[in-house]
């Protein structure tokens, strides 16, 4: 078990009981899964930004991700239906907890002028999205491996009924939110 996992069930579900009254512990908010999504546009014209993306994902997440592909053709792009566009993980149980702590405690400390992440980027239903500008942030990537640097978008799903409750679970997880 992973130490975050730990702290979930033994300090933050005695303190979101308390802050905001559930009489059942499974009231409580946990999150249900992470979801690692990284656009590859340039798969259209180079074969290769696919594979050199999936090699960053699955290095970062620990799992081998499923291709996604376009869902109509946009001739503006030259982009025709069922070319693949992008990358995506979901990450559950153990690998997820794993995840999230790496994210919370070395990779966005190593982002320059750091000063939190946004409390604005939640969905209305406790979700939060978050999106890091590259890969290279995480340690398992090898900064002179990489052939350009390439986003991703971080989903992190909770059973929170709005965004109080989930960012109330978030940072009692550790996530750093931003002070304003």
């Amino acid at each position: 078990m992973s130490k975050l996992r730990d702290k979930y069930f033994n300090e933050a579900t005695a303190a979101l009981m308390e802050k905001h009254g559930y009489k059942n512990l499974m009231q409580v908010p946990r999150l249900e899964k992470i979801v690692l999504n990284i656009g590859v546009g340039e798969a259209i014209d180079n074969a290769k930004a696919l594979e050199a993306a999936e090699a960053d994902l699955t290095a970062i997440s620990g799992q081998h991700p499923i291709t996604t592909r376009s869902r109509k053709s946009i001739a503006a792009f030259r982009l025709r239906t069922g070319m693949p566009v992008g990358l995506k993980v979901t990450l559950r149980g153990q690998r997820m907890y794993e995840f999230f702590e790496r994210l919370t405690r070395i990779a966005l400390a190593r982002l320059r002028e750091f000063q939190g992440v946004s409390v604005d980027s939640f969905d209305g239903r406790g979700n939060y999205s978050l999106g890091i500008k590259e890969q290279t942030i995480f340690p398992e990537i090898d900064y002179n491996k990489i052939d350009k640097q390439r986003g991703m978008e971080v989903s992190i799903v909770t059973t929170a009924r709005n965004d109080e409750e989930g960012k109330r679970l978030l940072e009692q997880l550790g996530m750093p939110f931003s002070k304003d």
